[in-house]
């Protein structure tokens, strides 16, 4: 006879939502996910994503234990040996070239607290090397920490409240399903849904209003919309009264015609002149800012312009207003784990420009490398370089439960438990709402947990002291601001808290945690990028896939991944189906191209998250670079064009 039970945990994928799941379990396997109906952003439907996640949890190719390099295959070794093993090479490399000569790498695969704890502990063990920047986010949340002093959302039932709500770049039928509800109700309630975007999108079904730029444009549309309004005295009349850089900002828009802003938009005049009457005149207005406007070049700038725009049509600190990039997750927990002040890194790599900056490091030479929560050989730009850096390293460590390019290249793999399995604490980058996970099924595989892992480590390493502490006490360490409000452990494990930390309307003083008290508004261009060279005539977007959560695929990827959805009129007369090369200046990949009229002219679309395993790798044709500002990785300004296998240039 079956036994069957529905337990219940939370999403920690990078994703802006959180979800609770409720997870059917037969005879201790997992048969089915749904969303919770109880939870109040969950709302009992989730991504199909996570939906077909039970085929990930059981897929063949998991790592059954951990994992040694032996004659270049990867074979089981138990878990003692595997510790010792690290232990050993950690403690010999810091002792011959000191504690800089290793790099951890913690990226954002899962969004755990918890996993923080591994910085904690190889700062105490150096401190060594690490990453700084933010390849996904950097711009955008730099933006607004200049704007504002902080990168926040208001809450988001506050959007109810606004008459107009402009979905600037944003997808959230892809990413961030759970704002979609919200954005109806929005609506029902008569707030006009205006979106604007390089390509169409599901998006387009739900707005009132739906336009589309050419890619890179915002920042220009931005400047055009806030001229529009300079042009008709539609602007906040206290607007000088709490921000820094007004002159500025009015020189820097009038400093083109309305009609030349819109040009470099790839615009019409009319469509800046309409969302200045709608600011002007639908007012109280939100602003939703989608995380791809940060990865170009002027990510910042173009964050920055719609914060200044906000500010200039009167839509700052007032309900129903703000510009909404972020959702400060981490503000509700003590991500010091009651360790105290972490000691200062001796230096740190730029996560933008990894592989280069790796195997040019010297005085040490990077001989280590730690990866935590990440696969940065697939998902940073450069990947060729990226692989080739790790791949030259004396002793390479991936913590993660299924193959990878990462784990392609490592020499030990310690394999860490699925979402499914996982405990820890959540607070998401879409919402203010707070969870904590608890294992839905043991472990399918055997695995440790990352604490555990740290804890092991710790104790061959003569920490044992700080870090030997079941998963249980951390959570409670972590969650010592909220157990001073009266919100527990346990009960984030059985609901959804909101964060009692956060404000539901930003700045309604009108004063920010900036030096000045003011908000700071933006006063200089950022570089125009060149015009697209003739011999590579459309730009890259490598863009969120509703069957993939960055390289986690719920489906197969090849024969998904490789496709390139081009627009007709710019295929130069290749057919569709066609089986070519996508090269930039410095790669190339074979893809399958599809004929899309609804993507933008000069565009070649493209599904993020494939892997060089898989032959599907995008981010292997973008080029090493930073954003103006932040740290991002520019990754939407990749020039490439398309080419006949045999006229692929060698």
């Amino acid at each position: 006879m079956s036994i069957a039970s529905m337990n219940s945990t939370v999403c920690n994928r990078d994703c802006p939502d959180a979800c609770r799941l409720d997870v059917l379990v037969v005879d201790g396997r997992v048969t089915s996910i749904s969303g919770s109906h109880e939870d109040p952003i969950t709302r009992g439907f989730i991504c199909e994503r996570t939906r077909r996640f039970v085929e990930r949890q059981h897929a063949p190719d998991r790592f059954p234990g951990p994992m040694l390099r032996r004659d270049g295959r990867l074979e089981p070794i138990g878990w003692s040996a595997a510790l010792d093993l690290a232990a050993e090479k950690l403690a010999t490399i810091r002792a011959e070239s000191g504690p800089a000569a290793i790099l951890h790498y913690r990226s954002g695969g899962s969004l755990g607290i918890l996993k923080a704890l591994s910085d904690r502990f190889f700062a105490a063990f150096g401190p060594v090397t690490v990453k700084t920047g933010d390849i996904c986010s950097g711009a955008g949340e730099t933006a607004q920490l200049i704007d504002f002093g902080l990168s926040e959302s208001h809450d988001l039932a506050d959007l109810v409240n606004s008459r107009l709500i402009l979905i600037w770049g944003k997808n959230p039928h892809t990413s961030g399903i759970h704002l979609l509800p919200i954005l109806k109700e929005a609506q029902k309630r008569g707030a006009r849904l205006v979106g604007i975007e390089v390509r169409e999108t599901k998006l387009r079904a739900l707005c009132d209003e739906f336009h589309l730029i050419r890619p890179g444009g915002d920042f220009a549309l931005a400047m055009a919309t806030a001229r529009a309004l300079f042009d008709r005295d539609a602007v906040c009349p206290d607007l000088g009264d709490y921000t820094d850089g007004l002159e500025g900002y009015r020189a820097l828009v009038t400093s083109r015609s309305l009609a030349d802003w819109a040009a470099r938009a790839g615009a019409r005049p009319e469509l800046a002149c309409r969302l200045a009457e709608l600011l002007a005149e639908e007012s109280p207005a939100s602003i939703q800012v989608g995380w791809g406007l940060g990865r170009r070049a002027g990510g910042c700038a173009a964050v920055r312009a719609l914060d200044a725009l906000a500010a200039l049509s009167g839509n700052i600190g007032v309900p129903g207003g703000g510009v909404s990039f972020y959702f400060g997750r981490r503000t509700a927990f003590d991500q010091d784990f009651g360790l105290g002040p972490a000691a200062e890194p001796p230096r740190m790599l730029r996560e933008a420009l990894l592989g280069q900056e790796i195997l040019a490091a010297r005085e040490p030479e990077i001989r280590a490398v730690w990866v935590t929560a990440g696969n940065p050989v697939t998902m940073l730009p450069d990947s060729g370089t990226v692989r080739e850096a790790l791949a030259s390293r004396e002793f390479v460590v991936v913590v993660d439960s299924h193959p990878t390019d990462t784990t392609d290249v490592a020499d030990l793999v310690l394999p860490c438990p699925t979402l499914l399995e996982d405990d820890d604490l959540l607070g998401a980058y879409g919402n203010h709402f707070l969870r904590a996970s608890t294992p839905a099924v043991a472990p399918a595989a055997d695995v440790l947990h990352e604490v555990e892992i740290i804890g092991g480590l710790a104790c061959r390493l003569g920490l044992e002291a700080d870090f030997s502490r079941p998963v249980g006490a951390w959570k409670r360490l972590a969650a010592a601001r909220l157990e001073a409000r009266g919100i527990g452990v346990d009960r984030l494990e059985r609901e959804a808290v909101i964060n009692p930390f956060r404000s539901p309307v930003l700045f309604a003083d009108r004063r920010f945690p900036t030096a000045s008290g003011r908000m700071q508004l933006i006063t200089e261009e950022p570089v125009t990028p060149p015009d697209l060279d003739p011999e590579f005539p459309l730009l890259l977007l490598a863009a969120s896939d509703p069957r993939s959560q960055s390289s986690q695929w719920s489906v197969a990827a090849r024969g998904v991944a490789d496709r390139v959805h081009v627009n007709p009129d710019s295929s130069a007369g290749l057919a569709d189906g066609d089986r070519l090369i996508l090269e930039s200046r410095h790669a190339s990949i074979e893809v399958t191209l599809v004929h899309d009229p609804g993507v933008g002219p000069g565009l070649a679309l493209m599904a993020k998250g494939g892997m060089l395993r898989d032959g599907c790798c995008p981010n292997l044709l973008v080029a090493a670079r930073e954003t103006d500002a932040g740290g991002g990785a520019v990754y939407y300004d990749e020039p490439v064009r398309l080419r006949p296998p045999m006229a692929a240039s060698r």
